[in-house]
């Protein structure tokens, strides 16, 4: 029998069940917060837990069904441009179809991702350039016939179409889950924006076959503002925003969003807000140490970014919010540890004295 997973939805997804590359992908949590709702204003806060899927984050919805793509075209090496998740989560499905895969990434991404798609079998191939990344693809797909599943052009257009179909069982999830009924908002983190807009077709799906009354208004939470600058100057331009600071939301930190993303803002008559570095590690924590969630630090960012919606009134009190969490925080733990947090200590009453006085030295 096979094992439960986001395939249950194959009717709506490109490819029958018998043919997926599957890990048991999806059906992830959707937990009410305990106290972290109420502390930044919003009591009907729920999260999405998307660190549960196999390889820990949300890209595995994209690559069950990229993979499943990629066989069904006869590919013979599948590729990704990749700071960690994606590059990770490609890997263990090309490893379950039997099918070599090479990922591209920046010198400088977080550790544990590395290490995790080193260990599924990927060849890695480092730049320090985000657009040599992109040469480097380009040409593998134009020489070698490899089967790309992210972006490799500039400007962006997001990521393989197909893969994407796999975030819309987010949507459907979610409001299954919820009884029957969509939240008045979502809130995820956005890079290029294919989570977001697979999440909305969903939702539109829904929508158009009557299953819910309305649409979920969604909350881009950004780093550098392409869409927030967007929205502001009411174009279908999307700027490519300087970089002002090293995010440690590595897996977000793109400068350039998609239109696809903006479109999906637009008709659902939501926004974006960008967050900063400022009080994000001890966000993590707290989330953490109220909520039993360790999240990955771009996973942190919509939890910010809804306090922050709350705060300008664009989020009212008694609406319901579900935030899309995308990954466990110990894919990038060695940019969210400081060094002395593990430090040892000389005896058992220095330990004592430190618990007793609340963890404070």
């Amino acid at each position: 029998m096979a094992r439960p997973s986001l395939w249950r939805y194959a009717d709506r997804l490109p490819f029958d069940r018998r043919y997926a590359i599957s890990l048991g992908e999806g059906l992830t949590p959707l937990l009410p917060t305990t106290k972290l709702g109420a502390a930044i204003g919003v009591p009907s806060l729920l999260v999405k837990n998307e660190g549960c899927n196999p390889t820990w984050s949300h890209k595995d919805r994209f690559s069950t069904v990229a993979i499943t793509a990629a066989v069904h075209a006869g590919a013979k090496v599948v590729a990704t441009s990749s700071t960690g998740n994606a590059g990770a989560s490609l890997a263990a499905y090309a490893a379950r179809a039997g099918l070599p895969c090479i990922v591209a990434t920046l010198a400088g991404s977080a550790g544990p991702m590395l290490t995790q798609i080193h260990k599924y079998g990927a060849r890695v191939v480092p730049f320090k350039d985000k657009s040599d990344r992109w040469a480097f693809l380009a040409e593998g797909v134009e020489r070698f016939g490899w089967f790309a599943t992210s972006p490799y052009r500039h400007p962006v257009v997001g990521s393989h179409p197909v893969g994407i179909e796999g975030y819309k069982t987010i949507a459907f999830e979610i409001v299954e889950q919820m009884g029957g009924k969509p939240p008045d908002w979502c809130a995820l983190p956005v890079c290029y924006g294919d989570a977001l807009t697979g999440i909305w077709l969903g939702f539109r799906e829904m929508h158009e076959r009557g299953e819910i009354g309305r649409m979920p208004k969604m909350l881009a939470a950004e780093v550098h503002g392409s869409l927030a600058q967007a929205i502001a100057q009411q174009t279908d331009s999307i700027p490519d925003m300087p970089a002002a600071f090293d995010s440690l939301a590595v897996s977000i930190g793109a400068t350039r969003s998609t239109f696809q993303a903006l479109k999906a803002l637009r008709d659902t008559k939501g926004t974006a807000l960008a967050i900063s570095n400022e009080g994000l590690v001890s966000l993590q924590e707290e989330v953490a140490a109220t909520e039993g969630l360790f999240l990955e630090l771009s996973s942190t960012i919509p939890i910010a970014a809804i306090r922050k919606a709350r705060q300008h009134n664009i989020i009212g009190h008694d609406e319901t919010v579900v935030a899309v969490v995308t990954a466990s925080g110990l894919k990038d733990i060695d940019r969210s540890t400081s060094p002395d947090t593990a430090s040892p200590f000389g005896n058992v009453e220095t330990a004592l004295r430190l618990i007793e006085n609340g963890g404070r030295h």
